[in-house]
């Protein structure tokens, strides 16, 4: 694992308005995560977990302080350049799987590459790789309807992959699954950030789904609890 930070944060605080009353998400919250790390966040529900990955993926802003990802301060980048700074560093991987119903699986993962330079036959090799680094090489002319649901999250999690991102963030990527589905969901991530090198951030509520990271962060009411601790990894093997 490389050391070097790819994700600094710094005294990153996210308000929220409900009503007349300010609601915190986020207080004054601090961390480094390093290139090739599988980091999760847990919490009770209401702790900012969420909130701070949808900031660390630009998909939220902080109300103050700084998210910086691979030298970029994504809080200062505008919504255009906020939608092409995601479409190349993150790959998003959510618990109900978004495919869309009438696309194949080669055609749900193919979608991020149409907004790209790339040619179709160059599209093509691109979408085959993620299918076959996922196990689903040969379903990819089956429609979601075709799969289950471990194999619709595989390709979420193709369709994630196919831009070669620098993070991939999943929230609570297991939630809709049976016991069984997730813990091969789990074990591929960790494949991912193992064997691929993928920096991997994990939002879950699940100590069994957090055993898979590397490092595990506890949030609680917008703030970041010291000692954080190390995870007991389990083996993929």
């Amino acid at each position: 694992m490389n050391a070097d930070p790819i994700v600094q944060i710094r005294d990153l605080t996210k308000l929220y308005r409900h009503g007349e009353i300010d609601v915190t998400a986020l207080n004054c919250v601090s961390l480094d995560i390093a290139a090739g790390e599988f980091v999760a966040l847990m919490g009770p529900s209401g702790s900012g977990k969420s909130t701070l990955l949808h900031i660390i993926a630009g998909v939220d802003r902080a109300t103050s302080g700084q998210c910086i990802v691979q030298g970029t301060d994504v809080g200062t980048l505008n919504e255009t350049e906020l939608a092409d700074w995601r479409n190349n560093h993150v790959g998003f991987v959510f618990q109900t799987f978004n495919l869309i119903p009438v696309l194949t699986a080669f055609e749900n993962v193919e979608l991020p590459l149409l907004l790209t330079s790339l040619s179709s036959s160059e599209r093509r090799a691109h979408v085959e790789a993620a299918l076959e680094l996922v196990g689903l090489a040969d379903r990819m002319r089956h429609l979601p309807r075709q799969l289950s649901g471990g194999q619709e999250q595989r390709v979420a999690i193709a369709r994630a992959l196919v831009t070669d991102p620098t993070l991939l963030v999943a929230d609570e990527p297991t939630g809709n699954l049976d016991a069984h589905s997730a813990a091969e969901i789990l074990a591929l991530l960790q494949i991912l950030n193992r064997t691929a090198g993928k920096t991997v951030i994990l939002v879950t509520h699940d100590p069994k789904a957090a055993a898979y990271a590397s490092r595990t962060l506890h949030l609680e009411k917008g703030e970041l609890l010291n000692g954080s601790s190390q995870s007991s990894v389990v083996s993929s093997q």
